[in-house]
């Protein structure tokens, strides 16, 4: 028996990672996955394990990095959140065809809610559209030990499998049991394989490819009927149960401790550990036990639709679990009483919240950027250069601007630049092409991760669009990771390369980059309207760089401009409020004045350049 941790989930999963042996671990970040790969490296350097431990530029880089080493017999691992996995889609589809040589756990933590995705979407869908294996873990403790039967089954079958942590396991706390990694005595060898094995030629893919691989997921499918009793069981009730629920992943301990403080001893309860392939007999014979069964499970009715007969079900594809949401233990508290025809309430959200943010008197604030944040006077200045300008944004920091009225569109990584090379197009269709100034603003690691292929687009096709590369040294709305920007890297004692913007830009083929701090607002203005002139007269995009660190990563101390306003001056157009939106700047109805909120200014001095009045001013004295 090891020592115990009380770690976090994401903490934990990192843990069995290199307890299993993994000797490559890749990802990019993305909420709520960022803390694995950092902790991976933690863990690797505290255990001394020869764990290569690696940030790609993007999922797609990360996930066929992770590949080429397990084709050369590593256990291996890729991480990223589930829009990560759109990204890394080509690969991963290939990838489920090919007969692996080492062990491959794909992790992707899942967002139900979309706490801090654009989208919601189930993981698992992947898994059964790859037709590949995939855990889903309901606490902390048990993702841990999952990993390592996840590296099993992978070797066993060839096979990558998927690890599916939703955000609530990433992020909670639990004792984990430490244990010692297993020793690893298997030197890299990569031996030329036929065609078929990690070679797949469209004229083999029907007769051969395709054939085997349903029959490899026919043998896992009929594995997983019986293989894993410690994840796939029944908690029976005290007597004869009218009502049984399945519940996979968070969902079961969030129904276990429920139906423990309502003391229903008559409930049975049926966990799903491995949703992809479900022990379909498992399900069913639980189903015909009992009256009534409800179905539990986060996001998407993945354990349902692989029923062959849902008569007798409550769950997603009737209606009876709300079809969008996270189901939360409030939420699933009402479900319940639904389900025991004690309450009426189909969709109830979580009054006991509510409740108490109103008995605190709590208001209600949308998120936005951080005190201090140089993106904040970065998009201010290309409002103040054009007010009328299109300027197209990226995923990350980018949606808090919105409370600034700074950005037009967000999509999806790096489309900050070709859907402004789309917005251009459609106007010069219309012979308007540069009638209004066109701005794209994306980060610098979103720049190395889908930005460039963009920007050489734009290049090539000769679009007539200003790109911004707001460049706070950091990929930062993740928590604070390095990219190629910043050329750090994680293990101790490793140093990467860092790659200038300037000359990324340049080897995308533009020939208009300028840097500026983004902290100088008014200088900057002029700058970015000429930067228009330019790529409006020559026909091409013109890159403008503003770059100042973001203050979790500043390393030279920054002078404090401590502030002021003065009310004589103050003619509350809030324009301060609206067009900036700074934390440390609040605005007093009564007095229709703007003020300073000592509470939540980090003193850089930048609103003095914003307000139009000159009402903010550098505190005298100070």
């Amino acid at each position: 028996m090891g020592t115990k941790a009380i770690l976090m989930g994401n903490e934990a999963i990192a843990r069995g990672i290199v307890e299993a042996g993994c000797e490559v671990a890749c990802a990019y970040p993305g909420t709520p996955s960022s803390e694995i790969l950092p902790s991976i490296a933690y863990w690797a350097d505290e255990l001394k394990t020869k764990t290569q431990v690696e940030w790609g530029a993007n999922e797609k880089i990360a996930f066929e990095t992770a590949l080429g080493a397990t084709f050369a017999g590593k256990r291996v691992c890729a991480v990223m959140k589930q829009v990560g996995l759109d990204v890394a889609a080509d690969p991963f589809m290939t990838c489920a065809l090919t007969e692996l040589n080492g062990g491959f756990v794909l992790i992707v933590s899942d967002d139900p809610g979309c706490h801090a995705s654009q989208t919601d979407q189930d993981s698992r869908y992947f898994a059964m559209y790859a037709k590949i294996p995939c855990f889903d873990p309901s606490d902390a403790r048990e993702a841990k030990e999952m990993t390592f039967d996840a590296f099993d089954v992978s070797e066993k079958y060839h096979i990558v499998t998927m690890l599916r942590p939703t955000v609530r396991v990433d992020h909670c706390r639990q004792d984990v049991e430490l244990l010692d990694p297993i020793p690893v005595d298997r030197p890299a060898k990569f031996d030329r394989q036929p065609i078929g094995h990690m070679i797949h030629l469209p004229a083999r893919l029907i007769r051969e490819t395709l054939p085997k691989h349903n029959e490899r997921y026919a043998r896992i499918a009929a594995d997983f009927e019986t293989a894993f009793p410690k994840y796939n069981y029944e908690v029976p009730a005290k007597g004869k149960a009218r009502f049984g629920i399945v519940a996979g992943g968070i969902c079961f301990a969030a129904v276990s401790d429920l139906l423990a403080d309502l003391g229903r001893t008559d409930v049975s309860v049926l966990k799903i550990g491995t949703p992809v392939p479900l022990p379909v007999k498992m399900v069913e014979d639980f189903i015909g036990r009992h009256e009534k069964t409800l179905v539990l499970e986060e996001t998407y009715p993945a354990i349902e639709m692989q029923l062959p007969d849902r008569k007798g079900t409550l769950g997603r594809w009737n209606g009876f679990v709300p079809s969008n949401g996270e189901l939360t233990t409030d939420v699933i508290a009402s479900i319940l009483e639904r389900f025991f025809g004690e309450g009426n309430d189909k969709d109830a959200a979580a009054p006991s919240l509510v409740a108490a943010r109103d008995a605190l008197g709590l208001a209600v604030l949308p998120p936005r950027l951080c005190p201090g944040c140089g993106h904040r006077p970065g998009f201010a200045a290309i409002r103040k250069a054009y007010p009328n300008a299109i300027v197209c944004g990226d995923i990350g920091c980018y949606g808090l601007v919105k409370q600034q009225n700074a950005i037009d569109s967000i999509v999806s990584m790096g489309a900050s630049i070709t859907v402004a090379s789309g917005m251009y197009l459609a106007h010069k269709a219309d012979g308007k092409g540069t009638d209004r100034p066109i701005f794209a603003a994306l980060g610098d690691s979103t720049f190395f991760h889908n930005g460039m292929p963009g920007l050489t687009t734009a290049v090539y096709n000769r679009h007539a669009i200003v790109i911004c590369i707001m460049d706070n040294g950091t990929t930062a709305m993740t928590g604070g990771q390095d990219n190629p920007g910043t050329g750090g890297k994680m293990r101790g004692g490793e140093d990467g390369v860092r790659i200038p913007i300037e000359d990324a830009a340049k080897g995308c083929g533009a020939r208009y980059i300028v840097t500026v701090d983004a902290y100088e607002l008014r200088k900057n203005a002029p700058v970015l309207r000429d930067a228009w002139e330019y790529a409006r007269k020559n026909q091409e995009p013109a890159v403008v760089i503003m770059r100042h660190p973001c203050l979790t990563k500043l390393k030279i101390k920054q002078e404090r401009i401590p502030v002021t306003v003065r009310d004589a001056k103050c003619v509350g157009c809030k324009q301060c409020i609206t067009n900036f939106n700074c934390p440390g700047l609040s605005f007093d109805e009564t007095k229709k004045k703007a003020y300073i909120d000592d509470r939540f200014c980090v003193a850089c001095g930048v609103c003095v350049e914003m307000c139009p009045q000159d009402a903010i001013v550098r505190r005298e004295g100070e």
